[in-house]
């Protein structure tokens, strides 16, 4: 019988690589979310994903545990292992963080040897060899894949339907016709899939401008239910493992047919924002289009021109239409800036490797300019505006959500800052305009990178839902995914559920529940996908600090933890741990609010400068150790 401290509970299992788990109940809109120790003995049959029925006990701790676990069902079909010999028994000895227990291995007649990295399909009780790694295989790569469930390669049904529709012709009738209008793409020099192209013709007698923000209409060749868009839902959005692009949809549609190339007619769902001379976006319209990109710009030659009016070649033919790019942007920018909500732009890493090994071999920065602002400000508004337009006309999509920060963490942030030698005074509640106005504080400071990342950390995740809700970071009442339908299934999705309308579908039903079981999937693909980037980028840290051990790095430090210090260095913008053991003037203890490091005669806060010496590298788990040079 079920109670408040006892009852059965269905959710999936989150394998630790020391043994134990933990069962994950996910929220819903009825319920909330809980997560429940499972020990070691109770794991030993089970996988990391798999669903399973439980018993939970509340403890007097306030800690739920699990026991009883019954298998429900299993996603995971293949496991990434090495292979061990025990009594003459040839066994699978599984990934730690899917599985804690050795499975049989038949190997069907193949030659093994312990330590070798195989791949095995699950086979009930035991697993069967599928194959076996090179020598020279990346097994940190193919475990990873395993780990998280990713699949490089398509099936032979989709890659079917790519050759369909490469051969089907454009479909021009029935779209506005926008190719005469100056249209830029601007990305990233490197940058393959190519979504969004922009456009601004100039303002009228009342001053206003017309935006025009074209989106690839991806929706109009990938139909609901074909075997393209089974993948692309499984997949959920692009995952970036620095050297490995995992795809939403084959390259030869994402990076090739349907990419806003420029000279090449492509269509598109295009939103058109009138702005008026203040900023505020007076009209939107919605419609599908036919367009041609008139130039490629990267995001160097557009802040080349922004702060230096310096026109490349490529920019030539779209001269006149960058002046006008810009104002609209400045007007976005104007009122963004009056209803609060912050700039989440901030220094991204980024990977080079070695074009004759393709190993690893250095980390740049890329630090946020001019024409990232640019860009920001158009994707924000047109993501905005037809979120607006769906709740107007009750069309019920996946919509992106944040909400407000826990009044624990806006204190934890006001007490950081004052220690900082800053005056928040957030008060209880933290709203968009405030967190702006103490975000204007830091600006210019040496210690504005610390700080903002300490900011950052009191934002709450963002969700997909069906209740459109605000956006907090963006101060937006209603927000959706809308500009990148070639890489994220969530903007795939809103794009067929405008279109449906605009070709006169009226019947939709109020906050679908088969939209929020979407949404639910994408949540927990989008986490997936983010956790296999985070462990990629660690093991690709360490492999090129790997080089720098005994260097020193300025750095500062951007979280306080009971066992040490987590310290982000300034170049290269990696993160490594400076143990608490390591600390001269100890013993230490962490503040109950974890912002600071105590000792007898010295703290060490959030977002304080350190002067740190690479000790050590571990590429497993990604892991580079510092120690303190006084």
């Amino acid at each position: 019988m079920d109670s408040p401290t006892s009852r059965t509970v269905t959710g999936h299992i989150d394998v630790h690589h020391r043994g134990h788990g933990f069962l994950v109940v996910r929220p819903t809109l009825t319920s909330e979310g809980l997560s429940a120790f499972i020990p070691p003995p109770e794991l030993k049959h089970h996988l990391a994903d798999d669903v399973v029925s439980a018993r939970i006990t509340l403890a007097e701790d306030g800690r739920w545990s699990a026991s009883g676990l019954s298998l429900v069902h299993r996603p995971r079909q293949e496991l990434y292992g090495e292979v061990v010999v025990h009594e003459e028994r040839v066994l699978l000895r599984p990934d730690r963080d899917v599985g804690a227990g050795n499975w049989p291995l038949e190997t069907d007649g193949v030659e093994v040897q312990p330590g070798d990295a195989v791949v095995a399909r699950i086979d009930e009780d035991k697993v069967r060899l599928v194959r076996k790694l090179a020598p020279g295989a990346d097994r940190s790569l193919e475990r990873l894949l395993l780990r998280h469930g990713l699949r490089r390669e398509f099936g032979p049904e989709a890659h079917a339907e790519v050759s369909q529709v490469l051969a089907r012709p454009l479909a021009r009738e029935g779209r506005r016709d926008l190719r005469e209008v100056p249209t830029v793409t601007v990305d990233s020099p490197t940058t393959r899939i190519i979504d969004d192209a922009l456009s601004v013709l100039p303002a009228g007698g009342d001053g206003a401008l017309r935006l025009f923000v074209s989106i690839a209409d991806a929706a109009e060749f990938i139909p609901e239910g074909s075997a393209l868009d089974r993948e692309a839902r499984e997949r959920a959005t692009n995952v970036y493992l620095g050297d490995t692009l995992l795809p939403m949809l084959p390259e030869a549609l994402s990076a090739g047919s349907l990419s806003l190339v420029p000279g090449e007619e492509r269509l598109c769902v295009t939103v058109e924002l009138r702005i008026d001379p203040e900023g505020r976006v007076t009209s939107v319209d919605v419609y599908e289009s036919l367009l041609r990109s008139w130039a490629r710009l990267s995001y160097t030659e557009v802040a080349a021109y922004l702060d230096r009016g310096e026109v490349s070649e490529p920019m030539a033919r779209v001269r006149e239409a960058m002046p006008w790019l810009r104002a609209a942007a400045a007007r976005l920018t104007v009122a963004r800036a009056g209803r609060g909500g912050i700039d989440q732009t901030r220094d991204e890493a980024h990977f080079t490797f070695d074009e004759a090994t393709g190993e690893v071999s250095g980390i740049e920065t890329e630090r946020p300019t001019t024409a990232h602002a640019l860009v920001e400000r158009f994707m924000v508004a047109a993501n905005e505006a037809i979120a607006g337009w769906l709740v107007e006309r009750g069309i019920p999509v996946p919509f992106r959500v944040q909400g407000e920060p826990e009044p624990q963490a806006v204190a934890d942030l006001d007490a950081f800052a004052l220690h900082s030698g800053f005056a928040a005074g957030l008060g209880r509640t933290l709203t968009p305009l405030s967190l702006a106005a103490f975000a204007r504080q830091l600006s210019g400071v040496p210690e504005e990178a610390a700080l903002r990342s300490v900011m950052f950390k009191v934002l709450a995740s963002s969700r997909y839902t069906v209740v459109p809700a605000p956006h907090f970071g963006l101060a937006a009442r209603a927000y959706v995914h809308f500009t990148s339908p070639l890489r994220r299934y969530a903007d795939l999705t809103v794009h067929r559920a405008l279109k449906h309308y605009l070709r006169g579908r009226r019947d939709f039903p109020h906050e679908d529940p088969d939209v929020e079981r979407l949404s639910l999937h994408l949540n927990e693909r989008t986490r997936r996908g983010q956790r296999a980037e985070k462990e990629r980028h660690r093991l690709l840290e360490a492999r090129v600090m790997a080089r720098h051990v005994g260097q020193e790095f300025n750095g500062h430090i951007t979280r306080v933890r009971a066992s040490g210090l987590l310290v982000q260095l300034d170049q290269p913008l990696v993160e490594g741990f400076l143990p608490l053991e390591q600390l001269p003037g100890g013993p230490y203890a962490p503040e109950a609010r974890e912002t600071s490091l105590v000792g007898p005669t010295r703290a060490f806060t959030l977002g304080m400068p350190l002067r740190v010496r690479v000790a050590f590298t571990e590429e497993h788990p990604g892991r580079i150790g510092l120690t303190l040079v006084e």
